[in-house]
């Protein structure tokens, strides 16, 4: 097991458990009620930590190097999987993966960001930064889906598009702004659900959708705690005051408008009970279906079109200065 930094007081115990185990194993000692007491006081450790998270410690948590990602949600919740590549202008983004999926006798189209789940394959993925040719296969895959009237399920997971040179230099923002004008016009249900990290443009990039969900320990923002921390302060030793600062939990998302609603994880995170994790996405996953399917594509899109007008807030002064 991995523990983060506030998941320190977990370990020891851990350890202890163990080893009780150990003795139990050897059959010398009887040691049961040892087992239980301990126990009990991992599962209450485990409450008291959980239930005070502070937006800095879900960020950590989002990263969790044994999270899952959405190639093992996919296996997981469909029986049948067939990815599809390329974007058929420069090539096939890894940081990107789409295809066609079979869930429960329901063809989707899953797209998700993929971050690789050891060194070698976060390097093949790019650590899930797509560059403009992941969202032009992103949005290839979607144009796709509506041509055989197929729903869209996009799992985000992703600490920003791309920033390098070359993203820039093949038309990043533009791929980007892309997506989010043909999303917004799509002719059959999207449902978006971020299971890690939402960050910036990378995550909206596929995060347009007439539902969008955030599972419990994940965070949504225009910027990282690293990079606000950077710019503010010039230092990333203020990163726990940028996460306060940015409200960027799923409490935060879904008390301003900003999505439709949580998905629970399993106490101590989606990684401690992962299958468990894809069941509770699966079922989501269905029922925001069947609110959507029965909806006419223009009044599934209109109610899309108002959900994105209403958010945020402005105030008109009915005041008009003169200079």
């Amino acid at each position: 097991m991995v523990f983060l930094e506030f998941e320190k007081p977990l370990e020891v115990l851990y350890e202890q458990l163990d080893k009780l185990k150990q003795i139990s194993e050897q059959g010398d000692i009887d040691v049961t009620a040892s087992i239980t007491d301990l126990e009990t006081k991992i599962k209450n450790k485990l409450k008291d930590i959980y239930d005070n998270l502070s937006g800095w410690e879900k960020v950590q948590l989002s990263r969790h190097p044994e999270r899952p990602y959405t190639l093992f949600y996919v296996q997981q919740m469909c029986k049948k999987f067939i990815e599809l590549h390329g974007d058929r202008h420069f090539s096939d983004d890894k940081a990107i993966v789409g295809g066609m999926a079979d869930l429960d006798g329901q063809t989707l189209m899953m797209i998700g960001h993929q971050k690789g789940i050891n060194t070698k394959m976060r390097q093949y993925r790019n650590f899930g930064m797509a560059n403009p040719e992941g969202y032009r296969k992103a949005l290839r895959l979607m144009k796709t889906a509506e041509r055989f009237n197929i729903p869209v399920v996009c799992l985000i997971d992703t600490p920003g598009a791309n920033p390098g040179l070359e993203g820039e230099e093949r038309g990043q923002a533009e791929a980007i702004a892309r997506n989010l004008f043909e999303m917004a016009q799509l002719r059959v249900p999207i449902i978006c659900i971020v299971i890690g990290e939402g960050a910036s443009g990378g995550a909206i990039g596929i995060g347009l959708g007439d539902r969008v969900y955030m599972m419990e320990n994940t965070w949504y923002s225009v910027i990282s705690p690293e990079s606000c921390s950077s710019i503010l302060w010039h230092s990333w030793d203020y990163k726990e005051q940028a996460a306060e600062a940015l409200k960027l939990t799923a409490e935060h998302m879904y008390s301003f408008g900003l999505i439709d609603g949580i998905i629970r994880e399993p106490l101590g995170g989606a990684h401690t009970a992962p299958e468990a994790m894809a069941a509770t996405l699966k079922a989501q996953i269905k029922r925001a279906l069947a609110e959507l399917k029965h909806l006419d594509p223009d009044e599934r899109i209109e109610l899309r079109i108002n959900k994105y007008c209403r958010m945020g807030t402005f105030e008109d002064t009915g005041k008009i200065e003169h200079t």
